[in-house]
């Protein structure tokens, strides 16, 4: 069984930094692309890092400069590292793999842990 758990979520003020990490385990064959996705309040879930097996990185134009993704692949974990954080940023934190958003939404195609909660201050 496939399963995802993301921790490291929490309060920070605007211009603070905070590390998430996905920990995730049951894939039979090669790892596919882990993928951080963001939903905020009444808006669209987002995509926005993903990393490859052999380390190819994308990362949505909101958060290019400020994330990092990175990969420990002998502890099956992706690190999501966020620096500058904005009250925008703001927003349930999910890992996911072999995933899509539907209708707006996080969650409901591929598998996805039970995400984290980022709020930014200003």
């Amino acid at each position: 069984e496939v399963q995802l758990l993301e921790s490291g979520g929490g309060s920070v003020q605007a211009g603070g930094s905070l590390r998430l990490s996905c920990a995730f385990s049951g894939f039979t064959f090669d790892t596919p692309p882990i993928i951080w996705y963001r939903q905020a309040l009444g808006k669209e879930c987002e995509l926005v890092s993903s990393i490859s097996g052999d380390g190819i990185q994308y990362y949505a134009d909101s958060v290019k400069g400020r994330f990092t993704i990175s990969q420990d692949n002998a502890k099956n974990t992706v690190f999501l590292q966020m620096n500058s954080l904005q009250p925008e940023d703001t927003a349930v934190y999910y890992c996911a793999a072999e995933s899509a958003t539907l209708a707006g939404e996080c969650g409901i195609v591929g598998y996805w842990g039970q995400g984290t909660q980022v709020t930014v201050s200003s």
